[in-house]
């Protein structure tokens, strides 16, 4: 005698169930499941009779799992108030009430909720199916300088939310890339897979036999690895400068541009100079990036330091009475 209650989890396949899920259906005096549970057809595969039934009347549930042991088949989403509702029945008069666990999340189940929400919102909300690659652009950059402000502020408290909205980007991206009829279509599974192969061949000091002292000679193999990618992706024409993008900030951008060619040890006579480009101002500006690159330092961090600063003087002036 007694009830079981069985939870399962939506984000993984129905049928996939534990040993101990089983044998509490098998053994059950009762199985009882709403209509169409997604579960369904895996018990009759399995050769366990189930009852569909709309949620019982908690009274009536108790009163079965007085006479055998019943199984409620909760749903996916679960059956909060009807277990409420069954504790506050056996309170006074015991009985013995399981909840069973028959599957559960993995790490990372909860991005086939990201998935499904986005084709949810691209198929129902206006605003989101209008949208293109291009249109989204300057959501992924505005998102992506939210996270840098929260680590540089050190508020990383805000850093889940901030990296939630970057990775709601991406599975936009994808979204749209998955209605493509050519073969520039994708889905968010191809995304995840690229990158996963790209970091267990750039990693085969972790993936393969290669070993390795330490990080610098990580670093070594790495260039290496993506040369090579570069060699096979464009042939005679491939360059060391093969993806720097040149939409990025200025200095980002110069610091970028100089440790590529730093390692393949470029001359000095490659750096511009004023005849180049008929004023000085950008020379001194690539300059400072060099600078801080020999000090260890990154320009774009410095100067938005600085900017920091300076936005912060500003705003306790505009405090002050009479400011202006």
């Amino acid at each position: 005698m007694g009830l079981t209650l069985l939870a399962t989890t939506h984000r993984v396949a129905p049928g996939l169930l534990t040993w101990k899920a089983w044998d509490a259906l098998r053994s059950a005096g009762r199985v009882l499941a709403r209509p169409g549970h997604p579960l369904l057809p895996y018990l009759r595969d399995a050769g366990v009779s189930a009852e569909e039934t709309a949620v019982p009347d908690p009274a009536a549930l108790v009163a079965a799992a007085r006479e055998a042991r019943v199984v409620w088949i909760a749903a996916p989403e679960g059956d909060e108030d009807l277990m409420r509702a069954v504790g506050a029945l056996v309170v006074n008069d015991p009985l013995d009430v399981e909840v069973l666990h028959g599957s559960y999340d993995l790490p990372g189940a909860r991005l086939l909720d990201l998935v499904a929400v986005m084709e949810r919102l691209r198929a129902d909300c206006p605003w989101d199916r209008e949208q293109t690659h291009e249109t989204l652009v300057p959501y992924l950059l505005e998102e992506s300088y939210e996270v840098l402000d929260t680590v540089e502020n050190g508020d990383y408290g805000a850093l889940r939310e901030e990296l939630g909205d970057v990775l709601m980007q991406v599975a936009f991206h994808s979204a749209v890339a998955s209605e493509r009829t050519d073969d520039t279509a994708f889905t968010i599974d191809d995304v995840a897979a690229g990158i996963v192969d790209k970091l267990v061949r750039r990693h085969p000091h972790v993936f393969a036999d290669v070993a390795v002292s330490g990080a610098d000679e990580v670093n070594a193999n790495w260039e290496q690895i993506k040369a090579a990618e570069r060699a096979a992706k464009s042939g005679a024409d491939a360059s060391a400068l093969d993806g720097v993008p040149m939409g990025q900030p200025a200095l980002s951008l110069a610091a970028q541009l100089q440790r590529r060619a730093g390692r393949m040890n470029a001359p000095d006579e490659l750096l511009p100079t004023a005849d180049d480009t008929g004023d000085d101002l950008g020379i001194r500006l690539f300059d400072l990036v060099r600078e801080a690159a020999g000090r260890g330092l990154d320009a774009e961090a410095e100067l938005r330091a600085v900017s920091r600063v300076f936005r912060d003087r500003v705003r306790a002036w505009e405090r002050r009475p009479g400011h202006g």
